[in-house]
């Protein structure tokens, strides 16, 4: 069990460099803008119509850092600091969200897959800590209910992992075509995946994080079971 604490600890510390990390990126590289002077908005509208797509939507959203693409109804959401900026930082985010866009029309596997999770994922979340709380207190007399709430959620741990070849793919397609439509150049073009390659760390500790989690709640299912 001591092992486990050790490896959270070192996940947390290393979600802490991360996460520090990643903000003072996009807090320098927001400061740093394009040379054509292209909005967000105006970035991922090229990236679509350079790939063929023109069936989907880019909008402004509330809040920073809540960029995403909704595959339902085919919008990019941008934030409100990534939609309207000229930077590299925008164009960045902007390009990998659209690179999700690209993803789903051409029917990338990964991204079937976890969207086919979503949701499952969102029925047995709102059940899954109460059922894995309930299966510790009663191990000693129904030990199947918290191997019930482990199986939940290694769903969530499951998806944590899928959403790791997503991001990377997204951020692969955003840097390639960055540089190939001259988006970005020799003087930015570093930048902008440097903001990228941080941001997709925040993906792998939240998986081991996950994965963690999980090994805990086994150990404590097995050390349950011998008593």
């Amino acid at each position: 069990m001591a092992i486990i604490w050790i490896l959270f600890f070192a996940i947390a510390i290393a979600g802490w460099i991360v996460q520090g990390t990643l903000q003072a990126k996009f807090k320098k590289y927001s400061k740093l803008p394009l040379r054509n002077g292209m909005t967000g908005k105006e970035v991922a509208e090229k990236m679509l119509h350079d790939n063929g797509i023109y069936d989907v939507q880019v909008i402004s959203v509330r809040g920073q850092l809540t960029d995403h693409y909704n595959p339902l109804n085919k919008t990019i959401n941008l934030s409100e600091p990534v939609y309207g900026s000229y930077s590299v930082a925008a164009a960045a985010v902007a390009a990998h969200e659209t690179g999700h866009a690209i993803q789903h029309a051409v029917g990338y596997a990964p991204l079937k897959m976890r969207s086919a999770l979503v949701p499952i994922i969102s029925s047995t979340s709102k059940w899954m800590m109460w059922v894995i709380l309930a299966g510790i207190l009663l191990i000693q007399v129904f030990p199947m209910l918290l191997w019930i709430g482990i199986a939940m959620f290694a769903l969530t741990t499951l998806f944590s992992f899928v959403t790791l070849p997503v991001e990377k793919n997204a951020t692969n397609r955003a840097i390639r075509w960055l540089s190939s439509a001259g988006i970005t150049d020799v003087s930015n073009h570093n930048q902008a995946e440097d903001a990228l390659r941080w941001a997709g760390y925040t993906y792998v500790v939240a998986a081991l994080s996950s994965l963690a989690t999980l090994f805990y709640y086994i150990m404590i299912a097995m050390s349950g079971s011998r008593r």
